[in-house]
C-alpha cells in the first residue's frame, strides 16, 4: 500500500480507504464486518470512512465501528489509524438534525463520538452544502470541532468547485485549513474533471473520491443484464433499474474487454482509472467480505495506463 500527501498537509492517506457505507450497520453480520475492518487494517488501509447516518439503522455503523475498535484497536493502535466521519444529511427528526447548522454538525459530532467511544475523530466533514445557512456559520462549527479537540482535521463533501473555493477560503481565514474534499467520482460520474479537481489543486486540498464502482454498475454484476440479487433489482437501493440501461451495459461489456487485457476485473480496472489522477489522494471502497475487499485492493498491482487505453476507455465513455 502506498500513502499520498493529502493536499498540502502533513497527512498520509492511503491509496484505498474502506468506507463504511454498506455493510457495517445494525442490520449486518457484526462478524463479517470485524473481518472486513481487520484484513483491510491488515493490508495497509489506515483510513476508515464513516458518518453519523451510515447504517442502517443511521449511527448503528459508528456503533458497530466503536466495537471493533474496543475490540482489536486498543492502545497505541488508535495512533495508527485515520478516523473520518461526517454530519450534513437527516440524522434525527426536528429542525436540528439536518444540513449544515453550527447546533447540528457540532451536536452529531459529539454524538459520533459517543457512539465510536473515542475522544476525537481524526477527520470531520461537512457532508452536504446548506443553501439556508451562511457558508460562515458551517464553516465556524468545523472550525470550532477542531480548536475543541474533537476533530484533528476537517473537510467537506459533495459541494461544487465554487462552494468549494469559498468553504476553503472561510476556513482559511479562520486558521483551520481544509484538509479534503470528499466528491463522487467514477468512469461513469465525472463532473469533479469541470472545475473541482483544479480548484483542490490551487488551494492545496486532497480529494478522496466515493462510489468508484458506481453503486457497483462498474462490476462484472451487470455484464449480462439485472441480477435478481442486485442493488438494482432492490427497490430501497440507490441504483436504480432505469440507471441500467442496454447502451451502458454494451459500455460496461467493452470496458469489460479493456480490463480483460490488462488481467483486471472491470471493477480493478475503474478502481485503477481514478488512480491515475495525481489530484486523487485516496479511493474510498466498500466491501461486503474479505474475499471482495482483496479482490479491490489487487487493483493497486496494476494502476499504469497506456495512451492506446486511455484513448480506448474515452472513446467508450463519451
Amino acid at each position: 500500500m502506498k500513502y499520498n500527501r493529502c493536499g498540502k498537509s502533513g497527512l498520509l492517506l492511503p491509496e484505498i480507504s474502506l468506507g463504511l457505507w454498506h455493510n457495517f450497520g445494525s442490520v449486518d453480520n457484526f462478524e463479517n464486518a470485524e473481518s472486513i475492518a481487520i484484513e483491510a487494517f491488515d493490508k495497509g488501509i489506515t483510513h476508515f470512512d464513516l458518518a453519523n447516518n451510515y447504517g442502517p439503522v443511521p449511527g448503528s455503523a459508528e456503533e458497530n465501528f466503536g466495537k471493533i475498535l474496543w475490540h482489536n484497536f486498543q492502545g497505541n493502535l488508535r495512533d495508527e489509524i485515520v478516523i473520518s466521519t461526517k454530519a450534513g444529511y437527516t440524522m434525527w427528526k426536528g429542525p436540528y438534525g439536518d444540513w449544515g447548522s453550527r447546533k447540528y454538525l457540532l451536536s452529531s459530532l459529539d454524538q459520533s463520538l459517543k457512539r465510536m467511544s473515542i475522544d476525537y475523530v481524526d477527520i470531520f466533514y461537512s457532508h452536504r452544502p446548506d443553501p439556508e445557512t451562511p457558508i460562515e456559520e458551517t464553516m465556524m462549527a468545523l472550525d470550532h470541532a477542531v480548536r475543541s479537540g474533537k476533530a484533528l482535521y476537517v473537510g467537506i463533501s459533495n459541494y461544487s468547485a465554487e462552494q468549494t473555493r469559498v468553504a476553503v477560503d472561510v476556513l482559511k481565514q479562520l486558521g483551520t485549513p481544509c484538509l479534503i474534499h470528499q466528491a463522487k467520482y467514477s468512469m461513469l460520474e465525472r463532473w469533479v474533471e469541470n472545475g473541482l479537481l483544479d480548484v483542490l489543486e490551487e488551494k492545496g486540498v486532497g480529494c478522496i473520491a466515493f462510489s468508484p464502482l458506481a453503486q457497483g454498475l462498474l462490476t462484472d454484476k451487470y455484464l449480462n443484464g439485472i441480477p435478481e440479487n442486485s442493488r438494482a433489482h432492490n427497490p430501497n437501493g440507490h441504483l436504480k433499474e432505469d440507471e441500467v440501461t442496454q447502451e451502458r451495459i454494451q459500455k460496461l461489456i467493452q470496458l469489460n474487454e479493456i480490463a480483460q487485457n490488462r488481467n483486471q476485473s472491470l471493477a480493478q480496472m475503474a478502481l485503477a482509472w481514478l488512480q491515475k489522477d495525481k489530484r486523487i489522494t485516496s479511493v474510498l471502497i466498500g466491501a461486503s467480505s474479505v474475499k471482495q475487499l482483496c479482490n479491490n485492493i489487487d487493483c493497486l498491482q496494476n494502476t499504469e495506463f497506456s495512451h492506446d487505453e486511455l484513448n480506448a476507455i474515452e472513446s467508450i465513455l463519451s
